[in-house]
C-alpha cells in the first residue's frame, strides 16, 4: 500500500501543476484581451487547447491509479480517493486531503478562467461587430428566428468587397 499513495500523491501532484500551467494561460490570455493583441489572443487559444488536453490526460492518469487502488482493496473502481483516505496510512490522509483539497479548487479556478474569458471574448467579438455596422451599415443584413429574435449578420456582398 505504501508505494500506491506514493504514486497516488505524485499523480496529484501532477495534476496540480498542469491545472496551474491552465490558470497561467488564462491569465495571460486575459492581459493579452485587455491590451487589444489578437494575435497574442489566438495563440493563448492554441496553448489553452494544447494544456486542456495535457491536464485531462493527467486526471485520467491518477483515476486510473486510484481505481486500480480501489479495486486492490476490494472496492469499486469508481470510488472516489476521499471516500478511499480512511484506507491509507493515518500519517499519508492529511497530505492526500490537502492535494484533494488543491486540486478541487484549482479546477474551479479553472472554470471561472475559462467563464471569464469566453466572456471577455465575447464582448469583444460584438464590439467588433457593431463598430464594422455602424462603419457600414449596408454590409449586415437583418434577419428573424422563428422566435422572433432579431440578427445582423455580414452580407456576402460585404465579405467579397473587403476580401
Amino acid at each position: 500500500m505504501h508505494s500506491s499513495w506514493n504514486i497516488i500523491v505524485e499523480h496529484l501532484r501532477n495534476e496540480l501543476q498542469g491545472y496551474g500551467g491552465l490558470l497561467q494561460l488564462f491569465d495571460e490570455q486575459q492581459s493579452n484581451l485587455l491590451r487589444g493583441d489578437s494575435d497574442a489572443v489566438l495563440s493563448y487559444a492554441h496553448e489553452i487547447e494544447a494544456q486542456v488536453k495535457v491536464a485531462a490526460e493527467l486526471r485520467d492518469r491518477r483515476e486510473q491509479t486510484v481505481g486500480a487502488f480501489a479495486a486492490e482493496v476490494g472496492r469499486p473502481v469508481e470510488t472516489t480517493l476521499k471516500k478511499l483516505l480512511p484506507l491509507f496510512p493515518a500519517d499519508v490522509q492529511p497530505l492526500l486531503a490537502a492535494l484533494i483539497n488543491e486540486v478541487n479548487h484549482l479546477i474551479h479556478r479553472v472554470r471561472r478562467g475559462a467563464t471569464r474569458n469566453h466572456q471577455l471574448l465575447s464582448c469583444a467579438v460584438d464590439l467588433h461587430r457593431e463598430t464594422l455596422r455602424m462603419l457600414r451599415p449596408s454590409a449586415f443584413i437583418k434577419t428573424y428566428s422563428p422566435q422572433g429574435q432579431v440578427s445582423m449578420s455580414p452580407s456576402n456582398s460585404a465579405w467579397q468587397a473587403a476580401g
